[in-house]
């Protein structure tokens, strides 16, 4: 965090201040009403209130969906739930840069909130490219001379070299908003120096980042084990030349994740001690739960969760760690009767001691489902953004705020 600035270092009073923001949020594809307000929630109750009572003149930028999806719609509602959400009236126009956009910006009184349009209604908006190149965009030409400073805090699209991510950054001071700023700060304590023993569990459906981010994490000698549940055990177990049975290997056919394989069994070979696959399998049975030991496989029912002795021996492990990551539920958890394992192996994380750090969308789901939420260390708003940088990839957001710190 040392090398990117904070709302600690900037005095806002009486500033137009630009805050990046990740409103994205999920949408009825009939009625176009917003389902949940988690992230305008997180994004409101920090950075925007405090921004607001520092009396900036708050200008804020945002996207939903993507041009030609269901969920690309205006802005107007989540100004609305904003203003909710803080209980006082919160401006919207339907423009980002033009000459509507910036009467109202020049007309903001200190502490009043402005939310323009979704920024992807700018066509040049998702074209990646430099801070530099950016800056030269109409977008950033139009509304940086308006604005004394931006405000970086939507760290869930901070993967995106995109103009409102990046842009304003190389032509205005720039600092990293709260949400911003407590994801770097979670991110390190499980990446830069974590405490030992470090666990990383990657669970879940989607697989394809599984063998990168086991790689850089025990390369690096950031995890000291790798727990493996979900559609990730099942193509570790492939790995290391287990037959799931046909419908189960197809599926991970169908999902091209058998491509990964040699690099999944290098991986188990240059560390054979330090990555678990489960012991146990839990299939359904006629609509039941069967608990199956791996030796006995192939199977010809589809495989769930996994079973009791894994729930156990990846609890000892657990116990044990004084660093957690967990990235995935355990098995199909929005079924009653396959939820047991990813239940107990959250709750174990739940009562431990170690710092716990949980992300991506369906472990959040699964966690909030449990009621474990306010018992995990920290828990991620990110998906792609927390996938890449637990991969070790620079993330563009970040570097263009870093690159901002250095010149300020």
């Amino acid at each position: 965090m040392s090398k990117i600035l904070t709302m600690n270092d900037f005095n806002f009073k009486g500033k137009v201040t630009l805050v990046r923001v990740d409103f994205n949020s999920p949408v009825d594809p009939e009625t176009k009403k917003v389902l949940d307000d988690t992230r305008i929630r997180a994004h409101g109750e920090t950075t925007i209130k405090e921004l607001s009572q520092k009396s900036a003149k708050v200008v804020i930028l945002a996207h939903q969906g993507r041009p030609g999806d269901p969920d690309f719609i205006p802005l107007k509602q989540h100004a609305e739930i904003l203003g909710k959400i803080l209980r006082k009236p919160v401006k919207y126009v339907d423009d980002i840069f033009g000459e509507k956009a910036q009467k109202t910006i020049k007309g903001l009184k200190n502490g009043e909130i402005l939310v323009l349009e979704n920024v992807r209604t700018f066509p040049d908006e998702q074209k990646k490219g430099t801070p530099e190149d950016h800056a030269k965009t109409e977008f950033v030409k139009k509304l940086a001379p308006l604005a004394d400073v931006f405000v970086s805090d939507a760290f869930a699209a901070a993967h995106r070299a995109h103009v409102s991510i990046v842009g304003f950054t190389a032509v205005l001071p720039s600092v990293a908003g709260r949400i911003m700023e407590r994801e770097l700060k979670a991110l390190g304590k499980v990446l830069k120096a974590p405490e030992k023993p470090c666990i990383y569990i990657l669970g879940g459906a989607k697989a394809d980042d599984s063998l990168k981010i086991s790689q850089y994490v025990l390369k690096n000698n950031i995890a000291d084990f790798v727990l493996t549940g979900g559609v990730v055990g099942h193509l570790f177990l492939a790995a290391k030349g287990v037959n799931l049975g046909k419908s189960n290997m197809e599926f991970l056919e169908k999902k091209e994740l058998m491509g990964l394989v040699p690099g999944i069994k290098e991986l188990i070979s240059t560390y054979p001690k330090k990555v678990e696959v489960p012991a146990d399998l839990a299939v359904e049975v006629e609509g039941k739960r069967k608990e199956i030991p791996v030796d006995r496989l192939p199977t010809n029912y589809p495989i769930y969760d996994i079973g009791a002795e894994t729930i156990k021996k990846y609890g000892e492990a657990i116990r044990r760690a004084k660093s957690i990551v967990i990235s995935g539920p355990m098995g199909v958890f929005e079924n009653k009767e396959f939820v047991t394992g990813t239940k107990k192996i959250f709750e174990v994380i739940a009562s431990s001691k170690a710092f716990s750090l949980v992300g991506g969308g369906h472990t959040v789901a699964a966690v909030e489902e449990l009621g474990l939420q306010r018992k995990m260390s920290y828990v991620s708003t990110a998906g792609g953004a927390l996938i890449e940088f637990l991969m070790g990839e620079q993330l563009p957001g970040v570097v263009a705020l870093e690159k901002a710190a250095a010149r300020a």
